[in-house]
């Protein structure tokens, strides 16, 4: 442990699996204490399943592995009630808060069964979660000192047109689902610049990081196959690589949450202190790439 964040607590949403995980872990290392939140259940429109009671347990077993205090609680990014007790739960627990990674995250794509109420599903978490989190976190941060970070967890989507836009899906397997995962990303590049505005009197800062593909479930399922692979009627994880790894400037076929969950850590660090309305890419250069979208 180098200790870059000692003395801080940080608040993380879809903390059971993949990048929350990674967050939470690499934040831990460093000496954050953790309150780590997850819905622990499924949500009907999304195709692949989602963190469960014990994977959220796994987490917090590796962040006191690595050597620091973890609280994990059940809560749905949906309702500010359950996320304002939660947050309660840690800042009893751990005293006052100063970090916020806004991660959690879904892609209802729609398997070849679209279904109108998906975008509001996907909107509901990847958008209205995020700003449910900061919006419960607001006071505590304010409550003793001018300081804090709030890292929201965009995505590369937001920034390249049509990326998932179901006109492009000859399989009809996007639907919309798929669109309101790419809208949600889009508002949140202007809600990052609006709160870093309004928080940065306070000392807060708001950035948003915009990663490519990541090594996790959202990847790693039938739907998001299909989309890369539409020649194929059956797609592995082999048939998928190469496809997946066209979509970088960089030869590589994904980030891990790791290499995500590093430069969360430095924009949760002091290090990052002058870096404020900032949408960060981490995209091994797919937005040079493909500036218009994915021919």
């Amino acid at each position: 442990m180098t200790g870059r964040l000692e003395g801080k607590v940080t608040f993380i949403t879809g903390a059971g699996r993949g990048q929350g995980r990674a967050h939470a872990v690499k934040q831990g290392s460093e000496g954050a204490k953790v309150i780590a939140i997850d819905i622990c259940e499924n949500i009907e429109s999304n195709p692949y399943p989602l963190s469960s009671w014990d994977d959220l347990q796994e987490t917090k077993a590796l962040v006191e592995k690595a050597g620091s205090q973890c609280l994990t609680v059940k809560a749905d990014v949906r309702s500010r009630d359950q996320l304002a007790d939660a947050m309660e739960q840690g800042v009893k627990e751990f005293g006052r808060l100063t970090t916020v990674c806004a991660n959690a995250g879904i892609l209802p794509m729609a398997m070849g069964d679209p279904n109108p109420t998906d975008f509001q599903d996907a909107v509901d978490v990847d958008l209205l979660g995020v700003m449910n989190a900061v919006r419960v976190a607001i006071p505590h941060i304010l409550s003793a000192g001018r300081e804090g970070s709030i890292i929201i967890t965009g995505s590369t989507a937001g920034m390249m047109p049509n990326t998932l836009s179901p006109a492009r899906d000859p399989k009809n397997m996007m639907g919309p689902g798929s669109a309101g995962y790419g809208w949600a990303k889009r508002i949140l590049i202007s809600y990052t610049e609006e709160m870093a505005l309004h928080l940065s009197p306070y000392g807060v800062r708001v950035n948003c990081i915009h990663p490519t593909n990541v090594n996790t479930h959202l990847i790693h399922n039938d739907g998001i196959y299909a989309m890369f692979r539409p020649d194929l009627e059956v797609v592995t994880r082999e048939d998928f690589i190469p496809s997946s790894e066209y979509f970088q400037a960089l030869p590589i076929p994904w980030l891990e949450p790791e290499e995500v969950a590093d430069l969360v850590c430095f924009l949760a660090s002091d290090e990052s202190k002058n870096i404020t309305g900032d949408n960060i890419r981490i995209d091994a250069g797919s937005y040079i790439k493909w500036p218009n979208g994915p021919a």
